[in-house]
């Protein structure tokens, strides 16, 4: 058993924004996971959306197959791709997902309303709530990194976000003690961070010593009315390794388990170079500038091979 982690915890409504925004630094900078609480997104919404999740996810499998992916929206199967891309012996993921992307493009799929009524208005309301919730976190993370709290709206992050909801699913009965069997292997994630939302069942971990060997794993538990958020590879590139994409995983929970990540990456064209607040002639940047898009794409090669 993993040690169960206390996570820092981050009041999005707090009128002191500076010790807001300073939770969030010291977070980053230690854990690169925190709680945010009073984030203004309703509970009932967050159940109904696990609930439209758990509909669709029960449907035939030649019923979800006709929204099979394409363009990283819509149905991924089981064991259909493998997040550690450092490992050779662990099998693919026992999870599957569906994606929705940006509201305004025409890559989304959707199922039909005479098969789940009320499913697509659900995920588009829920995809625009997180998104505000998301923007105004974006904010507070400029302002505990020593910058203008518009910066990232400033930068063109902003515009157009290419924001992504994973609705997933993992499926009970496997055995949790067989270590090459994982709901989700050891990975960070892409973009610039996650609003994660779960059913309460057990499982994700963290490691926050991305090179320590053996790894050690914490357990995350869920908070009620709380978002699991973390930072991706984007933001620890921009802020040059300051936060941290700490690497996590789900293990087989032993019974269903449901969760709604929300991926708040930045705009496709978006230049990822390091802050002038987070490098000196002493700390020079550790990366090159690249394109926000040509890194997801070859991240997305790497663990899904598309």
């Amino acid at each position: 058993m993993a040690d169960a982690l206390q996570l820092p915890v981050v009041d999005l409504s707090s009128p002191d924004r500076f010790s807001a925004a300073n939770s969030i630094r010291q977070a980053c900078i230690e854990h690169g996971f925190f709680y945010l609480v009073n984030h203004g997104v309703d509970e009932e919404l967050v159940k109904k959306v696990l609930e439209q999740s758990s509909k669709f996810f029960s449907l035939p499998i030649e019923d979800k197959m006709k929204l099979v992916q394409r363009s990283y929206r819509g149905y991924v199967t089981l064991y259909a791709g493998k997040l550690d891309i450092t490992s050779s012996s662990a099998k693919a993921d026992s999870r599957e997902g569906f994606y929705i992307g940006p509201l305004a493009d025409e890559l989304n799929q959707w199922p039909l309303e005479e098969d789940l009524p009320s499913w697509r208005s659900t995920m588009e309301t829920y995809y625009q709530e997180v998104l505000s919730v998301g923007t105004e976190l974006l904010s507070l993370i400029a302002l505990s990194l020593r910058l203008d709290e518009d910066y990232f709206k400033k930068l063109g992050a902003l515009n157009d976000p290419l924001a992504i909801i994973g609705l997933l699913h993992y499926p009970g009965g496997l055995d949790s003690s067989n270590e090459e069997i994982y709901g989700a292997s050891a990975h960070s994630d892409f973009g610039m961070i996650t609003l994660l939302a779960t059913d309460g069942v057990p499982g994700l971990q963290i490691c926050r010593e991305k090179t320590e060997q053996p790894p050690v794993w914490e357990d995350v538990p869920s908070m009620s009315g709380a978002f699991i958020v973390n930072i991706g590879d984007m933001m620890e590139r921009w802020t040059n390794c300051l936060f941290r994409s700490t690497v996590h995983r789900v293990l087989p929970p032993g019974q269903e388990r449901y969760s709604v990540a929300f991926f708040a990456n930045p705009n496709k064209d978006c230049i990822i170079e390091c802050f002038e607040s987070c490098c000196s002639e002493s700390c020079p940047p550790r990366f090159p500038p690249i394109k926000y898009l040509d890194y997801r794409k070859e991240r997305l090669r790497l663990s899904y091979g598309f």
